[in-house]
């Protein structure tokens, strides 16, 4: 595809394509949709060769332009990663459908009967960058939910994006569905990305999934609605009651497994009466992660730099945390309400009282007791994936999965009631 082609004509085309396609496809049995989606699994496990090449020359060129250890894991594909990535598109095949759903039915005095009924959005915009995965899962859970997406993935990835869109697609197409119900935006031209925020009547629905700056560029320019959360800044704290085997374990886990996604642990804060705050800063420090503290995490360990106003509003995406002990489970709430992003927190406590006065009094789309934050995560939720977080109040929270891509229209059914 032509760079010089306009953005926005080329969005508004294939908008008007894509619109064609969800109401098609929204009209099909889900047994359909499920098995299309089946199919487009069976292809990417196909084409898994072909993908690993594509995803080569993106890593290639990822490290020409100096992308960060954590982008170019993003970035990375391997077969276990293929194979997981197939087997959620797969699983999300097997959910259950939300469209047409029933979420309540009343009656009124002059017997109307009235019911609200889930249906799709309609045709949902996905902009994400570097992670590669997000083609397959957006795409699933769109058509899952009888949406038509577009997908507009970062210029860091493109050769690993078209070539699972091509998988997908084949699988679709195969099964029955138009090819418009899944498409990828075919230009690297960042003015794409203005023209799908500009779509309105067009695109139903905007998620963006990437950094810091893309999001915040995504919120400040849409005309569309938007479902996304800005930053990751979550948290950890260690009440004074917490089991210290478990405390070691869950913050270790949750800062390292995997120090890029959206769940990692940013700041850990540990309680004044917890008896071994050593030993977490040891903890983290001999797993490999640089550790910034408060004065009093200094006077602990000396060893340890000095953290300063803006890393407790710092995503680090990497192998860093700042920690301060605070004084008890209150003080700790009124940090993350400062503090944090409204998207996972989690609390490590033995004291029930304890851990559900933080779970009532932290406003974050996820609150956790005794687990990591890494269990932010769709799949991990019984979901089957998830195309994005959200942080907002509207319409989704947490993770958005089949029930939040889609709306609800009412239904009345009479018997010749007129209105006096």
């Amino acid at each position: 595809m032509s760079e010089t082609i306009d953005p926005h004509m080329l969005i508004q085309d294939m908008g008007r394509r894509a619109r064609a396609a969800s109401a098609m496809v929204a009209g099909l049995a889900s047994e359909v949709r499920g098995a299309a989606l089946s199919a487009a699994a069976r292809h990417l496990r196909q084409t898994a060769p072909a993908i690993l090449a594509a995803n080569a020359q993106d890593m290639a060129h990822g490290g020409e332009i100096g992308l960060s250890a954590a982008m170019l894991d993003r970035l990375m594909l391997d077969e276990t990663r293929i194979e997981a990535m197939a087997a959620g598109v797969a699983a999300i095949a097997e959910l259950p459908d939300p469209v047409g759903t029933v979420i309540d039915r009343s009656a009124r005095p002059n017997g109307l009967q009235l019911s609200r009924v889930r249906v799709p959005i309609g045709v949902i915009g996905i902009i994400y960058e570097s992670r590669p995965n997000v083609t397959a899962d957006a795409a699933a859970l769109c058509v899952k939910a009888g949406n038509a997406v577009i997908l507009r993935g970062g210029s860091e990835a493109q050769h690993s994006n078209r070539a699972i869109h091509a998988a997908l697609v084949a699988g679709l197409v195969e099964a029955g569905l138009p090819a418009d119900i899944a498409q990828l935006v075919p230009t690297t031209d960042r003015a794409a990305v203005g023209a799908m925020l500009t779509a309105a009547g067009v695109i139903d629905l905007v998620v963006p999934r990437g950094g810091k700056s893309l999001v915040a560029r995504v919120q400040a320019e849409a005309k569309v609605p938007v479902l996304a959360h800005l930053d990751g800044i979550n948290h950890v704290y260690v009440d004074g009651s917490a089991d210290p085997g478990m405390a070691a374990a869950i913050v270790v886990n949750a800062k390292l497994r995997r120090t890029g996604v959206c769940g990692a642990m940013e700041t850990l804060l540990i309680d004044r009466a917890y008896p071994d705050a050593a030993g977490l800063v040891a903890a983290l420090a001999d797993a490999g992660c640089e550790v910034r503290g408060d004065p009093a995490i200094l006077a602990l360990a000396p060893t340890v730099t000095a953290a300063d106003a803006a890393d407790w509003d710092t995503e680090y995406l990497e192998a860093i945390a700042s920690i301060a002990i605070v004084d008890g489970v209150d003080a700790a709430i009124a940090h993350i309400a400062i503090h944090g992003s409204h998207h996972t927190d989690a609390i490590i406590a033995e004291d029930e009282a304890v851990a559900e006065r933080f779970i009532a009094a932290v406003d974050s789309a996820i609150v956790l007791w005794n687990a990591s934050t890494q269990f932010a995560d769709g799949g991990e939720f019984g979901l089957g994936g998830e195309i994005g977080i959200a942080t907002g109040r509207l319409h989704a929270r947490g993770p958005v999965a089949l029930e939040g891509l889609t709306t609800y229209k009412w239904v009345g059914r009479g018997t010749g009631q007129v209105r006096p």
